[in-house]
């Protein structure tokens, strides 16, 4: 999928730069599989608003149109989206896919409204450290986006680029969920994949972004690998 509003990508690898930029702690990435016609998402959807209020979490709603059929089309609802979903239950071994499911870091995977388990988790993946770092830094007309690893990455990673919606209310109408206003936040808008990278040298990239949603940087290992590092812009 071609990410809307980013006009141009400029990628220039460069030999170093200042540290300082790599000072905060590791936020850990909570990816929520939903949809507006599942009756046991609603659950789920409140407990990503609920991650959204913390610092130490990127928390993304990723609504998914294999529940379209049964009467409601989710407004937010994207096959890229249940593409994705696909991928991960590939990598995991699983034929099968789930709403709601949260997928921690790319790699613990919770299927239904388990609160405690997505807690223990999150704190896990908190004590992780892949030697990847990530920024963003506004600039006039879009962000600068730099990345350094440690060392090389045995099996390449992906840099990927997320825009969010941070909040929208919606009334249901039809559907599993008929009669509900359901408000849900961090809901993904664009999702792309702009860069194949091996880590052997610092990464950086301008981005040219429209609009004033939040931007989100994910260095992924390949294949639905885990997530090496994630960085937020709130606004710009």
């Amino acid at each position: 999928m071609l990410m809307r509003g980013i006009l141009n990508i400029v990628v220039v690898l460069t030999l170093g730069w200042a540290t300082s930029a790599y000072g905060q702690a590791r936020q850990v990435v909570v990816e929520l599989y939903t949809s507006q016609g599942c009756s046991s998402c609603p659950p789920a959807d409140e407990l990503l608003r609920e991650l959204s209020t913390r610092d130490d979490v990127i928390p993304l709603a990723f609504h998914v149109d294999y529940w379209d059929y049964i009467g409601w089309k989710d407004i937010f609802a994207d096959p890229s989206h249940t593409k994705r979903q696909k991928g991960y239950a590939y990598k995991a071994g699983s034929r099968t896919i789930y709403t709601p499911q949260m997928i921690v870091s790319g790699q613990d995977h919770v299927v239904g409204f388990k609160p405690m388990a997505l807690a223990d988790y999150i704190q896990n993946q908190r004590s992780k450290d892949y030697g990847v770092r990530v920024s963003i830094t506004p600039m006039a007309g879009g962000v600068l986006v730099s990345a350094v690893a440690a060392g090389p990455l045995a099996t390449g990673a992906v840099i990927q680029v997320i825009r969010y919606m941070p909040e929208a209310t919606v009334a249901i109408e039809r559907g599993e969920n008929a009669g509900r206003t359901i408000t849900y936040s961090n809901i993904v808008t664009d999702w792309d994949s702009i860069a194949d990278w091996n880590g052997r040298e610092p990464f950086e990239a301008k981005l040219d972004l429209e609009g004033n949603d939040p931007v989100v940087i994910l260095v992924q290992e390949r294949d639905y690998g885990p997530i090496l590092a994630a960085a937020r812009l709130a606004s710009r």
